[in-house]
């Protein structure tokens, strides 16, 4: 699929893994990624958010060199807050997927990445083997603080069902990662099942 977002974008590297349609709470504290969220919000843009592997995304943290993951998903800025301790709060959703083909750094620190986004999930039925994933969904959509965040969740979308899951789990984020880079509907849906299988023995 070609795409306008088949581009330079900026990149939030995070120790937390962002899939599509999933929400995430941030703290900006760093300049240079204040700038980057005044940016999006004036020009109603959004960036890359990918996994560190390895390192720590605050400037001149010591320790290991940052090593961000292969592939990524590009969010938007959907709400936003001054918080009680003085630093500035958003919260981001994810849009779509795509693969990091090549990074730069800016005079700014800030990073930039050729990004090459896949096709954008096509609505898909839920098969009867997913059932389970489903009734863990609605499980967790129980819960106060999942309540919280307000989500509208397609359930006749296994795309939806399967990406909203995953991020709402308590997974390490390098199983969320993993799962993000599934190369099919039906290889993340049974990466998922075989997991939660695995989790309750």
């Amino acid at each position: 699929m070609s795409s306008e977002l088949d581009r330079e974008i900026p990149l939030f590297p995070l120790s937390s893994v962002l899939l599509p349609y999933g929400q995430l709470p941030l703290q900006i504290f760093e300049q240079r990624y204040l700038d980057l969220v005044r940016s999006c919000m004036k020009s109603d843009t959004g960036f890359g958010v990918v996994w560190i592997r390895q390192g720590s995304e605050v400037a001149g943290t010591t320790g290991s060199r940052l090593e961000l993951g292969d592939y990524g998903t590009y969010a938007k800025i959907v709400d936003w807050d001054q918080l009680s301790n003085g630093l500035l709060g958003i919260t981001i959703e994810g849009r779509q997927a795509f693969s990091v083909d090549q990074m730069r750094t800016s005079t700014s620190s800030q990073i930039f990445a050729q990004a090459s986004f896949r096709d954008a999930p096509v609505e898909v039925p839920l098969l009867p083997e997913w059932d389970s994933l489903v009734d863990v969904l609605r499980g967790l959509e129980t819960h106060p603080h999942i309540q919280r965040m307000n989500l509208s969740i397609d359930y006749d979308d296994a795309w939806q069902v399967g990406y909203s899951l995953i991020q709402l789990l308590p997974l390490e984020e390098e199983v969320k990662y993993e799962l993000l880079g599934a190369a099919s509907l039906e290889a993340m849906m049974g990466g998922l099942d075989a997991t939660l299988n695995e989790i309750s023995g």
